[in-house]
């Protein structure tokens, strides 16, 4: 049963700073629990809802409906943030939330083929209509392929040892489902490996599910679109789960709120990036938090201003 748990919910809240009249984008809507939180405060405003995944979108206006009217649903990645926004005569906000990763129902569903817990078909789209499948990636791209997006995007220190023995299976058969791909995985580890703390296939699934998505690039353009679009004294909050997304998000937020001063030359009036940190370590969620929601463990989140 699908159930849903916004993560750093009120400090994401707090954090943006809401202007009862401004204009403000969820860019990761999923079960629409940040959303509702800021429509509540919006009296003017408009909140605008970015998703690609149809199921979102319907779960989503349920909870939203019942809020208030002045929202509008844009079923598209976040990479399209300004050309979407540009469409409907929107080139200013003042506030944009990004909850990154997989959403739980996404995780929940079995058949979206996300989580290493069911057997179901490797899918992993976040949208749906898009062509490249788990599926296709492990059936088909090289050993060296899959070896650098298993290293790259799950940091798995035996990505090399998983990739040959998915291409060794895949000679005799396809590898189909969720469960085909954990035997896989646990037949190339050594005993060792099996042993340690951890589920096997986690940094192998990660993987997959950003190379299927292609969220670290998206990421990385939209947020550089959203810091542009900005009015003064507008946020961006982004909430990460791992190590790649954070990183990301880091090195963007310290480039925009950072002035390079060749050294050695005497500049008196130096003048003051356009945006600064709100928070200069990430914040993470509480004690309280970790107790009844197990998926905000390895959640950061990260707040910039507009000057």
């Amino acid at each position: 049963m699908y159930v849903h748990k916004s993560v750093l919910l009120n400090e994401a809240i707090e954090n943006l700073n809401i202007n009862p009249d401004g204009i403000y984008v969820d860019a990761t809507t999923g079960g629409g629990g940040h959303s509702k939180e800021i429509l509540k405060r919006l009296k003017n405003g408009h909140l605008y809802c970015f998703d690609q995944d149809d199921y979102a979108i319907s779960r989503a206006n349920e909870v939203l409906s019942e809020v208030g009217s002045n929202y509008t649903f844009i079923k598209s990645n976040f990479v399209n943030l300004k050309s979407e926004l540009n469409k409907l005569g929107v080139d200013r906000i003042d506030g944009i939330l990004y909850d990154l990763g997989v959403s739980s129902f996404q995780l929940d569903i079995p058949e979206r083929g996300f989580s290493y817990n069911y057997d179901a078909p490797l899918d992993m789209r976040m949208n749906q209509e898009s062509e490249v499948t788990a599926e296709y990636i492990v059936n088909n791209y090289s050993l060296e392929e899959l070896s650098n997006i298993f290293y790259r995007y799950g940091e798995d220190p035996n990505s090399r040892m998983v990739a040959k023995g998915i291409v060794e299976t895949r000679k005799n058969k396809k590898i189909s489902t969720t469960f085909e791909l954990v035997e896989v995985i646990k037949k190339s580890l050594p005993q060792k490996v099996l042993n340690s703390k951890g589920h096997p296939a986690k940094r192998i699934f990660q993987a997959l599910r950003i190379a299927v998505n292609d969220e670290l690039r998206v990421f990385e353009v939209s947020i550089n679109d959203a810091l542009d679009m900005l009015n003064k004294d507008g946020r961006a909050v982004v909430i990460t789960f791992h190590s790649l997304e954070d990183r990301i998000c880091k090195v963007v937020f310290k480039e925009r709120s950072t002035v390079n001063v060749p050294k050695g030359l005497p500049i008196n009036n130096i003048k003051e990036a356009d945006y600064e940190l709100v928070n200069k370590h990430p914040i993470l969620p509480s004690d309280e938090e970790l107790e009844y929601n197990n998926r905000a463990h390895s959640a950061k989140m990260r707040v910039i201003k507009k000057r």
